[in-house]
């Protein structure tokens, strides 16, 4: 390993599918080692992991990074967000994680939306309408269908949370991560107890939510990690708003995420309050929102639809007026927890080719059907959009995008944005910087600008219109 020329920080970016860890100079933000250790996540009904193996994989991806990960002088954990984790009075899990993709409690949410008011007022009091990915909507499920675990728990945590807590010993959260929960209100900046009191959760159960900038613990010295004793704990935060920090990402930018889900996002000065429940109210990890919106199919309902028709990924033919909803798993936007994937238009002539563009133009429509409500009203519409996550080096998803977008694109070239974002934050534990400010200094966004090109509006309001005639069937689920 050649000198650093600062300190070396550690960030973490505990996703869905494994857990990667970077080893950062702070000064430059050179990846100077990485690791990274998988997951399994259950299949079926549910959609379940044991937080032990997000611990486990995190010391094996440490332990990876070798003698780096012991010099570092502060670590950062970003994870998914709105997983419930459940711990018992010794800190161990009463039962696997409920993760962001489980929409078994769709009925929860619905419920509690109409019991404190509907759409509009859950938008003005907690900056998001709680759909099945969120975590109140989890416990509300968790406590009617499985009353005799809810009632062993001694702590509730998300992802993060849990793994920040065995680096520190303290139950700690951020807001990025709480305004996902749908118990933490962006109106106050304070967990909701009229709501907690509704799916019987009682506060005491809830970490602390440490300020942007504060440090939550140092390392303890109980484990087998390559840690020095004392190393600085950041307060971390969930992925998407790792990724923002990852980024620098100043007001007005948009982002569109191609991953395991796909998201769209802006930071923005104003508290979001969408009434239609499109765009989640989220907090950012610095002190601004981050209003939100996210499908829950985008890259694997692709890979999905190519591994059917026994073709790469890349093999896609122009030319189709087939329409494919690829909602797979259900979907969250639009709310359809309970779809499942739609095809209308097949024909004799129909390749297989266009078969898998048009899953591709289903995945992106979702998504920038989104976009406008994402960005505030004053914000450029010209700024080119962000394109990363795993998808984001793809051939077809960047023209896909362009092509539906009609907006110049840009794919930074930094990889493991949520992991850097994690990074910058440890780092300013250290300077006093703002972590997107740090990013900047490590100019985490240069990357290729593809011009854009005229905006495919026939394909838009074909699948619009699939998806509005088709509504009364993806409602009425499987």
């Amino acid at each position: 390993m050649s000198a650093a020329e600062g300190p070396l920080v550690v960030g973490v970016d505990s996703s869905t599918q494994s857990t990667k860890v970077l080893v950062v100079d702070a000064a430059t933000g050179r990846v100077v080692a990485s690791g990274q250790a998988p997951h399994t996540v259950s299949s079926g009904a549910g959609r379940e992991s044991d937080p032990r193996q997000w611990w486990d994989a995190l010391c094996a991806a440490l332990h990876q990074c070798g003698e780096a990960a012991r010099e570092a002088a502060a670590v950062s954990v970003a994870g998914q967000q709105h997983g419930l984790v459940t711990l018992d009075a010794q800190g161990e899990p009463v039962r696997p994680a409920l993760l962001w993709n489980d929409v078994r409690s769709a009925p929860q949410a619905r419920r509690l939306v109409a019991e404190l008011g509907g759409p509009k007022a859950w938008a003005e009091r907690m900056g998001s309408v709680p759909g099945a990915s969120f975590t109140v909507t989890k416990w509300a499920w968790l406590a009617e269908h499985e009353p005799q675990a809810a009632r062993s728990v001694a702590a509730v945590r998300l992802p993060h949370d849990y793994l920040t807590e065995r680096l520190t010993g303290q139950g700690t959260t951020d807001r990025g991560d709480a305004s996902g929960t749908g118990w933490w209100a962006s109106a106050t900046e304070a967990y909701d107890e009229e709501i907690l009191a509704r799916v019987g959760l009682d506060p005491a159960l809830l970490p602390r939510v440490v300020r942007p900038g504060e440090v939550a613990g140092t390392v303890r010295g109980i484990h087998d990690l390559p840690f020095s004793k004392g190393t600085l704990v950041a307060s971390g935060t969930g992925d998407n708003a790792a990724a923002a920090l990852g980024l620098g990402l100043r007001p007005g930018t948009p982002v569109l995420s191609l991953g395991t889900s796909g998201t769209v996002y802006a930071v923005s000065r104003h508290r979001p309050a969408d009434p239609s429940g499109t765009v989640a109210g989220f907090a950012d990890a610095h002190g601004d929102w981050l209003p939100l919106a996210c499908t829950l199919n985008c890259t694997l309902a692709v890979d999905r639809l190519a591994a059917l028709l026994g073709r790469d990924r890349e093999a896609v033919e122009s030319g189709t007026t087939v329409t494919l909803l690829p909602f797979l798993d259900g979907e969250r936007t639009p709310n359809l927890p309970d779809a499942s994937g739609l095809l209308h238009g097949l024909r004799h002539d129909t390749t297989a080719g266009q078969l898998l563009q048009a899953a591709y133009d289903g995945a992106v429509h979702s998504l920038l059907g989104a976009l406008d409500l994402v960005l505030d009203q004053d914000a450029d519409r010209t700024t080119p959009l962000l394109l990363i996550g795993g998808g984001a080096r793809g051939t077809a998803w960047q023209q896909t995008v362009r092509r539906l977008s009609g907006r110049p694109v840009q794919v930074p070239q930094a990889r493991e944005l949520v992991a850097l974002g994690a990074a910058a934050q440890a780092a300013g534990l250290l300077t006093g910087e703002s972590p997107a400010a740090v990013a900047r200094r490590w100019n985490t966004a240069d990357g290729p600008v593809l011009e854009a090109v005229e905006r495919d509006e026939e394909t838009l309001t074909r699948i619009s219109g699939v998806l509005s005639d088709a509504a009364p069937l993806l409602e009425r689920g499987r």
